[in-house]
C-alpha cells in the first residue's frame, strides 16, 4: 500500500513512496497535523543519487517496527534537497550549528513550530530506533528545554552571513587581494596529485577558473601548471569515465581514484566551461576531447527528448555503488582479448584493484589507448547489457542553466556546433516548460513544479543567457538577461546590505530567510549576481549595476582574501573589476566568423559584442564598418582606441 509520496512528483519522494513510514511532503498538511497533535516533525532530506540515503531506507525506512516508532510519536516529512534547497539550507546550517557533520541524507527533529532542535545524518538502524524513542522521551518530559534551545538555535539561523562577514566599510579590491588568494591556494595545493591537498576531494571548478583567470592577468606559470596537473590527474583517475564521458561527483581519496560513482548535472555543466577554458589557454588536445565526451555523455544518457538536461545518475545499481562502471578482468578481456595494451594502460588486475573483485578504469599517467576507436564502442555494448544506474530524471532550471553557459563557452573555445546546439534546445525546454506568467519554476518531471525558482536559479538562466549571446550575438539573448535582472531585483533584493535573499518575496516564510554568499560546488547565488551584475552594467552601460557588483564584492573582500576555495567565485568577479573588461565590438558581414577567430585564445577580460545590421546595445549604436571592411573596436569604459580590422590588430589593443 502506498503512502502519501505516490503522489509527488520527486523520483526521490517516489523511491519512498511504498516505505511502510507514513510520509508526507512537505507543506500545509503536515505542518498543521504537527501543530494540532503537539507532535515533533522529523524530516528526512536527501536526494536520488545519494548512496546512504539508499542505505538508510533499506535499513530503517523499510523497517516495518521502526517505521511504527516513527509513525506514533512523529509527523515524519521527505524532502528532495534539489527541489527544496530552501529547507535544506536552513536544517543544514541547524544540524552545523549544533556542531555536527552536515551531509545526506539529514535527518532533523523539529518542534511543531518548524524550530530544529536535534539533527544528524545516516544512522545504523539500532542506533537510529534507539534515538526516534529518546527523542520522544525528550519531548515529553524536558519540553520547556527543547522549545528553549529551539528558539535560540532559530535566532541564529536568522543571523545572515553577510551580518557575519560584510564589512561596510572595506576597501575597493585590488591585485594584492588577489596575489594572497593565489598564496593561500598554493599553500593548500597538493603538488602531487593536483587539487586541494585533502581528502575526500571535491573539485570545486571556480577555483581552477579563477587561477587560469590569474595566469591571464600575471602570467605566473606556476598558477596555469596548477590547473593544468589538476585537470590531467583528474581525467585520468577513476573520477572520470572514459567509456562514456563525464565525471562523478568526487573521489574519496587523495588520488582521483576512487570516486563516489554518482553523476551530477550540475557538476558536469561546470567542467564543460573548465575544461574549454584551460584548452583555450594551453592547446592541450585531451582537455578538448573530454569536453566533446562530456557533452556527448549529456547528450546520450541525460537528455529529454525536447532538450531539458535531467539532474543525475545514481551511484549504485544492483544495490552495489559503482558496480555499473566497474570491471572484473574476466569481462573487460572477454571484450577487447588477453594481452590487450588497454588491459595494462587502466591498470586492470585478476584480484581486482576495488571492492569485491572489480576494477576501477584508472588510465596510467601520460598513456594513449591506441585502440581506443575499436574497443570503446565493444565496451560500450558489453556495459550497456548490465542494470543501468538509477535515474533522476527530473529537470531543475537552475542545473540547466548551468549547463547552457558550460556548453556555450565550449562551443567558443572548442568550436562544435553540436554543442551550440545542445545549448540552445535546452533553453527552449526551460522558456516553454518552466517559465509561465513571468516567473521561472524550479523543476519539471511530467509537469511543472509549483515551487518557484530561487535565486540560483534565476541568477543561472541569467547567466546563461549572456553565455550565448556571447557565443552567437543573437541580441534577444541579452535582453532576456536585463530582464530577469530586473525582475531578481525587485524580488530578492535587500536594499539594506545589498545582497540577495535565497528565496523570492513571493516564497514559502520558512523559519528563516537565507542569504548565499559561500561558493560551494556550485557557486553562491550571491557571486553569480555580482558577476551577472557587472557584466549586464557595461554591455549596457547601466552605471548602477556595476556599482552593486563592487559594493557586493567588495564588502566580502576580507573573506574573499583568507578563504579562496570557497570565494573562489567571488575572487573572479574581484579579477574583472581590477582587471576591467575589454569591451569588443565587432562590425562585419558575418561577426560570428570574427569571433571564431577571436575565441582561438583565451581572453578572460574581454566582452564581446557583434553586428552585421542594427543593435540597441549603447556601445554597437550607430557604429558602421570603416572603410567598406569588417571593423574590430577595442574600448575600455566606453573609451574606444582607434578601429582595426583585424583580430590580430585588436589583440595588440587588450591591456
Amino acid at each position: 500500500m502506498p503512502n502519501r509520496l505516490a503522489h509527488a512528483t520527486s523520483p526521490y519522494l517516489l523511491q519512498h513512496a511504498h516505505n511502510p513510514v507514513d510520509w508526507y511532503e512537505w507543506g500545509a498538511e503536515a505542518l498543521a497535523k504537527a501543530v494540532a497533535e503537539d507532535k515533533p516533525i522529523l524530516v528526512s532530506i536527501g536526494y536520488s543519487a545519494c548512496h546512504w540515503c539508499h542505505v538508510m531506507e533499506r535499513e530503517s525506512f523499510e523497517n516495518a517496527d521502526i517505521a511504527q516508532i516513527m509513525n506514533e510519536h512523529f509527523v515524519c516529512i521527505k524532502v528532495d534537497r534539489e527541489e527544496r534547497p530552501d529547507i535544506d539550507q536552513i536544517y543544514m546550517d541547524a544540524v552545523q550549528a549544533m556542531k555536527k557533520n552536515g551531509g545526506w541524507p539529514l535527518n532533523v527533529f523539529l518542534t511543531p513550530r518548524q524550530e530544529p532542535f536535534f539533527g544528524g545524518t545516516y544512522f545504523p538502524p539500532r542506533n537510529w530506533s534507539q534515538l526516534l524513542l529518546q527523542i520522544h522521551q525528550a519531548f515529553v518530559q524536558r519540553r520547556a528545554e527543547i522549545n528553549e534551545s529551539a528558539a535560540s538555535l532559530t535566532e541564529h539561523l536568522n543571523t545572515s552571513d553577510t551580518q557575519r562577514f560584510a564589512r561596510e566599510q572595506a576597501g575597493q579590491p585590488d591585485a594584492a587581494a588577489l596575489d594572497a588568494m593565489f598564496t593561500e591556494l598554493k599553500n593548500r595545493f597538493d603538488t602531487t596529485w593536483g587539487g586541494i591537498d585533502k581528502a575526500p576531494k571535491f573539485v570545486m571548478p571556480t577555483v581552477w577558473q579563477f587561477l587560469l583567470r590569474y595566469y591571464t592577468r600575471t602570467k605566473n606559470n606556476e598558477a596555469l601548471q596548477m590547473v593544468v596537473l589538476t585537470l590531467e590527474k583528474m581525467s585520468n583517475g577513476g573520477l572520470y569515465d572514459p567509456l562514456a564521458g563525464g565525471f562523478a561527483r568526487y573521489s574519496v581519496d587523495g588520488e582521483w581514484f576512487a570516486p563516489h560513482f554518482e553523476k551530477m548535472l550540475y557538476d558536469n555543466a561546470q567542467f564543460l566551461a573548465l575544461y574549454a577554458e584551460a584548452y583555450a589557454c594551453t592547446r592541450n588536445e585531451r582537455f578538448r576531447k573530454i569536453v566533446i565526451e562530456t557533452a556527448a555523455w549529456l547528450a546520450n544518457e541525460m537528455t529529454h527528448p525536447e532538450g531539458g538536461f535531467y539532474s543525475a545518475l545514481d551511484a549504485d545499481s544492483e544495490g552495489v555503488e559503482g558496480k555499473f562502471y566497474t570491471w572484473p578482468l574476466e569481462e573487460w578481456e572477454a571484450v577487447v582479448g588477453k594481452g590487450a595494451a588497454s588491459t595494462q594502460l587502466f591498470q586492470l588486475s585478476a584480484s581486482g584493484n576495488w571492492e569485491h573483485g572489480r576494477n576501477i578504469l584508472f588510465r596510467q599517467p601520460g598513456g594513449v589507448w591506441e585502440n581506443e576507436a575499436e574497443e570503446k564502442p565493444r565496451l560500450l555494448a558489453a556495459r550497456a547489457q548490465r542494470v543501468r544506474p538509477g535515474l533522476d530524471d527530473k529537470v531543475l532550471a537552475g542545473w540547466n542553466a548551468m549547463a547552457i553557459s558550460g556548453l556555450a563557452t565550449a562551443y567558443r573555445y572548442v568550436q562544435s556546433p553540436d554543442l551550440l546546439q545542445q545549448a540552445e534546445r535546452a533553453l527552449k525546454f526551460l522558456e516553454t516548460h518552466m517559465i509561465d506568467n513571468g516567473k521561472l519554476y524550479r523543476s519539471y518531471k511530467n509537469k511543472r513544479g509549483s515551487t518557484e525558482g530561487f535565486l540560483e536559479d534565476y541568477a543561472f538562466l541569467i547567466q546563461a543567457y549572456m553565455a550565448l549571446y556571447q557565443a552567437t550575438f543573437t541580441e534577444s539573448y541579452l535582453q532576456h538577461a536585463k530582464l530577469w535582472t530586473e525582475y531578481v531585483l525587485h524580488h530578492f533584493h535587500d536594499a539594506h546590505d545589498g545582497y540577495f535573499h535565497f528565496t523570492s518575496l513571493h516564497a514559502e516564510q520558512l523559519i528563516a530567510r537565507k542569504k548565499e554568499i559561500f561558493d560551494n560546488v556550485i557557486p553562491a547565488s550571491n557571486s553569480v549576481m555580482a558577476a551577472n551584475l557587472l557584466r549586464l552594467g557595461v554591455l549596457f552601460d547601466h552605471h548602477e549595476w556595476t556599482q552593486l557588483a563592487t559594493r557586493m564584492c567588495a564588502q566580502l573582500g576580507e573573506v574573499t582574501r583568507a578563504e579562496p576555495v570557497h570565494m573562489s567565485n567571488w575572487g573572479m568577479v574581484a579579477s574583472e573589476l581590477i582587471h576591467g573588461f575589454a569591451e569588443v565590438v565587432i562590425i562585419g558581414n558575418s561577426p560570428s566568423t570574427i569571433r571564431s577567430e577571436w575565441d582561438e585564445h583565451f581572453h578572460p577580460f574581454a566582452l564581446l559584442m557583434g553586428t552585421s545590421g542594427e543593435s540597441e546595445l549603447p556601445l554597437v549604436r550607430e557604429r558602421t564598418r570603416i572603410a567598406n571592411q569588417d571593423t574590430l573596436f577595442v574600448c575600455y569604459q566606453r573609451t574606444c582606441q582607434w578601429p582595426v580590422h583585424s583580430v590580430a590588430e585588436a589583440r595588440k589593443l587588450l591591456r
